[in-house]
């Protein structure tokens, strides 16, 4: 999905339903990670908080997330996306100045983080506390 169809897809959501705008979240895994750290490095603005699994990002761009809520998951033994993309996003907000990443490196599990990441009812509780 490119910037254009995030932005349809966006615009199409706040249409249809009744949302909350202080409160939009943004998750997804594997090349849904990548796209979410895509988007969230974009459009920060646009996002409560964010939640990417297994995925990578831009470091150079990660200083806009400095004051943003996010919540990274990875597997260091995932054979599909190196958790070197997650470390490295994690690292680049912190050294940003950012306190507000949190980062779950789990040792084992592969490529499936994110059942681990979305069954555990702590990610929903901070979900709940995020607002813009």
């Amino acid at each position: 999905m490119g910037r254009a169809q995030f932005e349809v897809l966006y615009s199409q959501v706040l249409k249809d339903y009744n949302v909350d705008s202080s409160r939009i979240y943004l998750t997804g895994l594997s090349m849904g990670g990548y796209g979410t750290w895509s988007w969230v490095l974009n459009k920060p603005e646009r996002f409560a908080a964010v939640v990417p699994i297994c995925g990578e990002g831009t470091p150079s761009k990660a200083c806009v997330l400095k004051s943003k809520p996010v919540w990274v998951f990875h597997n260091a033994d995932d054979p599909t996306v190196p958790v070197k993309g997650s470390r490295d996003m994690v690292n680049a907000i912190r050294n940003c100045g950012g306190t507000l990443v949190k980062y779950t490196e789990n040792a084992t599990g592969g490529h499936n983080a994110w059942t681990k990441a979305y069954s555990d009812p702590a990610l929903y509780t901070w979900l709940n506390q995020q607002k813009k």
